[in-house]
């Protein structure tokens, strides 16, 4: 049994800040699966929303971010994120973070992104994801108080009587599950959009803090809201690469096969219409020309500019054969972000004591039913200050001992083809029959096929030795099944969520929740 004060599940920005915040108080444990840096955060493009510019307000930010959560937000805690916007970007800053800076001055330069009524996106070019991990990494190397565990991936949690004591914790190199005690555990695991067939995120985005939360007894919410992000590159070869929503804001726009200009016909914001709006606009446009892309064009923007803005979207895109200062690049709407996730209060905490949620893994209330750009790195750190804060202040020693993970009742697999399978087949059906655009009938069906493959899973898991691959389909099983249970629910079309069977909004919006106390899957 190995003890430590703070676990941390989870390495991209929210875990790493929290990590640094509490090592000045506590011993901290820091788990990642991969890598420390392996996590979405590296992959994000486009930037930080925060209002540090004279001719921006915190009313503004809040107001636009209420307008893309379309009525589900939790103002409390919308006002809560983005009025320590410009805090967190310092933050960050003091820390070694180097955004861009304006050329005509010596603040930030701002860019702005869709949903967003004024330039408030703080940037590193167009790799702010990967600058921000490569500076929370170094520091987190540093300090003595944080101990990091890379290459293990959580089994379970474990807990007694309503309280989080801990984990249980497989070694993937060593092939061993270890026993942690903690006196407080935060999950910082990221999303789960790897649950669908096209997603713009990393392999580890298999909503593994959802399905450890859901088993603890922790209450889920607005799983239904996943959201796609319009624009990813359409090439065999480029794995859905990312690109970003700052050329929109920089003047890119959008076209079909046939060269129109169509988002006129969808939203008067045009290429700046919420990221929900345009990914179902560019559907729409793929079904009517039946064709597989759309195309995003930039290349009537100054070739240079190009280049200063955009130099690693320019190079990859090169790798593959596009020329973005010379012509249209195919694009198409994959899996995102998770805007639902473990339902926590204001100071990011559970309904299970000593456990906590931050990032992603969480639904603090930010983002409603959709997420606005460039909220989500604000959230990591904002609120992994707050659970970091309320730890302090509410600290006590975790005195239970745990027992050793049992391995006497399962045996070796030689069947692991069925763990490829069913990740295969969760991972289209979920894109066939949970997208875009969704219907009763769909949603039937594959809650139906759901069930199956849950049952399927859990045999497995229940028979033969666990691994890293097994551990992951676990958690994808439980939340499909999750994601299909919460949009059968929601007898309308709301953000993310779009039915044919329900085209309008109800007149209250309510949060989906599901809670493990009532509901067997």
């Amino acid at each position: 049994m190995i003890k430590t004060d703070i676990l941390v599940i989870g390495s991209g920005a929210a875990g790493m800040s929290a990590a640094i915040k509490l090592s000045e108080n506590f011993e901290v444990t820091l788990i990642t699966k991969n890598s420390l840096i392996d996590s979405s955060t590296w992959y994000a493009q486009g930037g930080i929303a925060a209002v540090i510019d004279d001719n921006d307000t915190i009313e503004e930010h809040l107001r636009d971010t209420l307008i893309a959560g379309d009525g589900l937000c939790n103002e409390t805690a919308v006002r809560e994120c983005v009025s320590h916007g410009e805090e967190a970007i310092n933050w960050l800053a003091s820390l070694g973070t180097n955004f861009t800076q304006d050329k005509s001055s010596e603040n930030f330069h701002l860019t702005q992104e869709g949903g967003h009524s004024k330039r408030r996106v703080v940037h590193a070019e167009d790799a702010t994801g990967k600058e921000v991990s490569s500076s929370l990494s170094d520091i987190v190397r540093s300090i003595s108080n944080i101990k990091i565990l890379e290459n293990h991936i959580v089994v379970d949690l474990i807990t007694h009587e309503n309280n989080c004591i801990g984990a249980y914790v497989l070694d993937i190199k060593a092939n061993a599950v270890k026993a942690f005690t903690a006196s407080s555990t935060i999950l910082a695991t990221g999303g789960a959009s790897k649950v669908y067939l096209y997603t713009s995120n990393p392999d580890g985005s298999s909503g593994d803090g959802i399905g450890l939360a859901w088993r603890a007894g922790c209450i889920v919410e607005n799983l239904e809201f996943n959201q796609f992000h319009p624009t990813c590159l359409f090439h065999p070869d480029a794995k859905s690469f990312l690109i970003s929503e700052a050329l929109r804001g920089e003047g890119a726009f959008l076209i079909n096969r046939n060269g129109e200009k169509f988002m006129k016909k969808y939203d008067s914001r045009l290429e700046l219409a919420p990221r929900d709006i345009v990914a179902r606009s560019i559907d729409k446009e793929m079904k009517i020309t039946g064709e597989d892309n759309v195309f995003l064009d930039i290349s009537h923007k100054n070739p240079e500019e190009i280049k200063d803005e955009f130099p690693n979207i320019l190079k990859q895109c090169k790798t593959f054969g596009f020329d973005l200062t010379r012509e249209p690049i195919p694009v198409v709407p994959a899996a995102h972000y998770t805007c639902g996730g473990v339902k926590v209060d204001l100071n990011s905490h559970t309904n299970i004591n000593n456990l906590y949620a931050i990032g992603e893994v969480s639904s603090t209330g930010l983002h409603g039913a959709n997420r606005l750009a460039s909220n989500s790195l604000l959230e990591c750190v904002v609120f992994a200050k707050k659970a970091s804060q309320h730890i302090l202040e509410n600290f006590k020693k975790n005195n239970y001992s745990v027992e050793e993970w049992d391995v006497s009742k399962v045996t070796e697999t030689q069947e692991g083809v069925i763990i490829g399978h069913n990740w295969d087949e969760i991972r289209r059906l979920m894109w066939d029959y949970v997208g875009i655009v969704r219907s009763n009938n769909l949603l039937k069906r594959a809650e139906l096929a759901m069930k199956h493959i849950n049952q399927e899973v859990n045999y497995f898991y229940g028979k033969y030795l666990i691994s890293s691959d097994l551990i992951e389909l676990r958690n994808l099983a439980l939340v499909a099944n999750l994601t299909i249970k919460s949009a059968l629910k929601r007898k309308e079309s709301r953000g993310l969520h779009y039915s044919i069977d329900y085209p309008n909004l109800l007149k209250t919006a309510k949060p989906t929740i599901l809670d493990p106390k009532k509901l067997k899957i």
